[in-house]
């Protein structure tokens, strides 16, 4: 029995710039958000759903025997996507855990999914996250690598500080590449969904920056492997290599 505490909900859109209608794109005979969305049914955690504004996805999604929730498409970023999922497969506010898996990354582990939890056992902390240590020059130069700068809590837990798409923080020490896979109380979903753009979400763009700035408490867990998003043709070919091994 999967915790009815927890909603895991995968927000997806054909939309995107750089791969248009990648959530149905063919990895190794299954679209990517079947992928996605299996890995999260296999980590047991919480009711699952995929949120999207594209009827294609929902039928796919209702064809593999998943749940799919017909969204706006006016919606900034995942995070608004799924709050309104929440409120229309909860409105009596049963669930009071809600995680944000992204339908682009369909190498997650079940393991990295059920390592998002953990912060959440202390009551201070409002979102949790994960990250893990940056091992090549490459991955520590690029922008498009989100840095997850934070200070220690003792074995694999941070707090965070900020995130940003710079090499940070400077002198020796390790970096930490941030895993955009989020769990949110109830109500700093709520109050996320509420606040406006903040100026650092906006000149770094990166959501989180907004919860941070409004004093909310993020937490991340290192883990030792970062699943590979799917943004461009090459990181379709790349996700296809390793499904086709697994």
């Amino acid at each position: 029995m999967t915790n009815p505490r927890i909603l895991v909900l995968i927000p997806a859109r054909m939309a995107s710039t750089r791969l248009p209608g990648k959530p149905l794109k063919d990895i190794v005979g299954l679209p990517m958000i079947i992928h996605v969305l299996r890995r999260a049914q296999e980590a047991a955690v919480g009711q699952v759903a995929v949120a999207t504004d594209t009827q294609e996805i929902a039928d796919a999604v209702t064809a593999d025997g998943g749940v799919a929730v017909m969204t706006s498409p006016n919606h900034l970023n995942g995070s608004a996507r799924i709050h309104e999922a929440m409120r229309k497969l909860d409105p009596g506010g049963q669930a009071e855990i809600v995680i944000n898996l992204q339908g682009d990354f369909p190498t997650i582990t079940t393991d990295n999914i059920r390592d998002v939890l953990p912060p959440l056992e202390d009551p201070a902390v409002d979102i949790a996250t994960l990250a893990s240590q940056i091992h090549t020059e490459e991955e520590d130069l690029a922008p498009s690598v989100v840095k997850a700068i934070g200070t220690s809590l003792g074995g694999r837990r941070m707090r965070a500080l900020y995130f940003t798409r710079a090499t940070a923080p400077s002198g020796n020490g390790p970096r930490y590449h941030h895993i955009g896979l989020y769990a949110y109380r109830r109500a700093a979903l709520e109050r996320y969904v509420s606040l406006p753009p903040s100026p650092l979400e906006l000149q770094e763009s990166l959501e989180q920056l907004r919860a941070l700035e409004a004093g909310m408490r993020i937490d991340f867990t290192i883990v030792d492997t970062v699943p590979r998003g799917v943004d461009t043709a090459a990181d379709l070919e790349t996700a296809r290599r390793i499904l086709s091994k697994s």
